[in-house]
């Protein structure tokens, strides 16, 4: 979607796991947080979140994932926003529901050596446990696996669902078929994103 956009990928989950894999003192506050499913205090990833979209890279707009995911974070952002005489254009909301958003968080699975990510449905290894690339051995973060993918939807319905309550209040919210295939949600939310900015 960045590429297609010519947007830049502003994702608040890799910046925290940049962070926890450097052994910043933000890094390893959230990983307590994320190991157990729960979200990471506002403070820390509005600050995190914030400072990244004024870099110079960021200048013709930001695809944010993962943030943000609670009515303060989207307060925060707005005003920074504002602050800076910018707003957000567009909220994307991928509708799927429950029982296949469990099916498509708790079987995910990556090498130990490459990194490379597997799906036990959608992207199964040829040998269960096995990296197709490098050999190595996979494994599962504490926050791809079922039980935490169970509680983090919790945490969703609770804290999240209120975001997109104030996003279709602010008249900026685009709702997407998450169930249709990866192609089709692609091409949903690119055309959504181009509508607001006036291209289509």
């Amino acid at each position: 979607m960045a590429k297609d956009l010519e947007l830049t990928h502003v994702a608040s989950g890799d910046m925290f796991r940049s962070a926890i894999q450097r052994g910043t003192a933000s890094g390893l506050e959230a990983k307590s947080y994320m190991d157990r499913g729960e979200l990471v205090p506002d403070d820390v990833t509005v600050k995190m979140v914030i400072e990244r979209l004024f870099e110079p890279d960021v200048e013709k707009g930001a695809i944010l994932d993962g943030f943000p995911r609670t009515l303060a974070q989207a307060r925060a952002l707005d005003r920074e926003m504002q602050n800076h005489h910018s707003h957000v254009s567009t909220a994307i909301y991928i509708a799927v529901p429950e029982a296949e958003l469990l099916r498509r968080l708790g079987g995910r699975w990556l090498c130990k050596t490459c990194s490379a990510s597997y799906h036990e449905v959608f992207n199964p290894p040829k040998q269960a446990g096995v990296c197709d690339i490098e050999g190595g051995e996979l494994y599962q973060r504490e926050d791809d696996k079922l039980e935490t993918a169970r509680h983090r939807l919790q945490v969703y319905f609770e804290q999240t669902t209120p975001v997109i309550d104030y996003y279709r209040h602010k008249g900026v919210l685009e709702d997407v078929d998450g169930g249709q295939d990866i192609k089709h949600v692609r091409a949903s939310i690119n055309d959504a994103v181009r509508r607001r900015q006036g291209d289509i």
